[in-house]
Parts: structure tokens; sequence; C-alpha cells
């Protein structure tokens, strides 16, 4: 029994090692072969490495204009989320009224549906309102998930809040406005901020729904896909691929690190 139980932990840890390796080993993968010197074919080990494919990257105009794109989407989406997804927490979490439980469900659905049936769904609403493919359409597009990950943080932070501040705000005179501005809004920033993070990295190195709402327009990772049928530029693809790794991965360690911190206070 009591070897068994030492055995326990070690086994835990070898399923979590195996389980990280095999999540993050395509994206090692990728970061090896945008150092490569072979820009024909894979051969592993790679027959040599370089930084010559960084400078083609940074040189290529059409890569810039896609991050440009994609950053101005990303922004503009994270902004939107942080109004809306805001306002549908305070209302779900402040108000009681019939039918709560399934608009707080219904808010979150965009998230759990496969990204394909969303992006079906959103061009064929588009298609049958006569609204042109443009800029518009993707944010719209970015907007539908990028809400549920402000609302699911803020939803959660207001659960964990008494609302004793905000009655003894209210009672001493302050309007809602100011009630929010100096109660509220102070303790739900770090979710704020969590959540904002975490919509745009979503939003960023979005494709399958930007697929069905950008229409000739292209963005940082509809062009990365565009350029895999071109086996001469994969190394140029796996560097802006990086690129987007970093671009990504670091908002997500910060909304991490402030969720961390919040839960252990």
């Amino acid at each position: 029994m009591h070897s068994e139980s030492q055995r326990a932990p070690w086994l835990l840890k070898l399923a979590t090692a195996a389980v990280i390796v095999f999540l993050h080993f395509p994206a090692v993968i990728i970061i090896l072969y945008a150092f490569t010197t072979d820009d024909r074919t894979f051969t592993f080990p790679p027959p040599g490495l370089t930084l010559q494919w960084f400078g083609v990257a940074l040189q290529r105009s059409d890569m810039w204009e896609a991050f440009g794109l994609s950053l101005r989407v990303a922004v503009i989406a994270t902004g939107a989320a942080l109004i809306l997804g805001t306002l549908a927490a305070s209302a779900v979490h402040r108000s009681k009224f019939f039918g709560r439980e399934a608009i707080s469900f219904l808010v979150i659905l965009p998230i759990a549906l496969p990204g394909i049936v969303t992006g079906i769904a959103l061009r064929s609403a588009m298609s049958l309102g006569n609204i042109p493919f443009s800029f518009l359409t993707i944010i719209i597009g970015h907007a539908t998930f990028c809400v549920v990950t402000v609302y699911n943080n803020v939803i959660a932070r207001y659960r964990r809040t008494g609302k004793s501040q905000v009655e003894a705000s209210m009672d001493l005179g302050a309007t809602s406005f100011q009630t929010f501005r100096f109660v509220v809004l102070p303790n739900i920033a770090t979710a704020l901020l969590a959540g904002g993070m975490l919509a745009f990295a979503l939003s960023f190195d979005e494709v399958i729904v930007t697929t069905f709402t950008a229409g000739q327009q292209m963005t940082l990772p509809i062009w990365i896909f565009s350029q895999l049928t071109r086996p001469r530029q994969r190394p140029v693809t796996n560097v802006v691929a990086v690129f987007v790794l970093l671009i990504t991965f670091i908002p997500i360690i910060i909304a991490h690190r402030l969720t961390q911190d919040t839960s252990a206070e």
C-alpha cells in the first residue's frame, strides 16, 4: 500500500510531462525549422542553422500588411468585448430575471461551438443581410468569441466580490456611475485586464472564423495558411509563425499570472 502511494506521484508526473510534450512538440518543430538553412525539404536534424529567414520575413511588405490588419482587428475586437462582456456580466450578476441562466448559457455558447460552425453561421447571416465582407465583418466575427473570455473573467470576479460595498455606496448617495467607477471597477480591474489579454490573443491568431468573414482581406494567420502551398517559403512562414506564437503567448502568460494572483488572495 505504501509503495503504491509512493509510485502514484511519479506516474502523475510522467503523464503530465507526456501531455506537455504532446501539446508543445509541434511548436518546437516550427521554432527549430525557422532557423534551418534548407528552404526546400524538411530533414531531421536540420542541415544547418541560420538567421537569414528572419531578415527575409521582415522585408515582406505583404506580411506587414497582414500583421497590421490582424493587430487592428484584435485591438478593436478586444475593446468591443471589454464593453459588451462587462455589461453582460453586470446584468446577469446583479439582476434577477426570467431566463437569466439561459442568457448566460447563450453568451458563452460561441466559444463552445466549433469555429467552423460559428464561421458558417456568421457568413450566412451576413449574406442574408447583404452585408459586404470587410474589416467590420472580421471584427464582428472575432467579437463573438472575445466577449465570452471577458464575460467569464468578470462574472467570476463578481461572484467572489461581496455586495456590501455596492450597497454601502448607494446608501451614501452615490450614483450608479459613481458606484461603478469608484467601487466596482477597482474590484474587477484585473479581471478585465486578464480577459482583455486573452481576447486579444484569441483574436490575433484566429483563422477559421476569419476565413468565413474576411472576404478578400488577409489577416496574418490567413497569410501564413496561404504560404503553406509554397514549399520554398516554408522557412519564412515558420519565422512569422514564431512571431505569432510570441505575440499570443505573452498576453496569455500575463493573464494567467493576474488570475492566479487574484485567486491566491
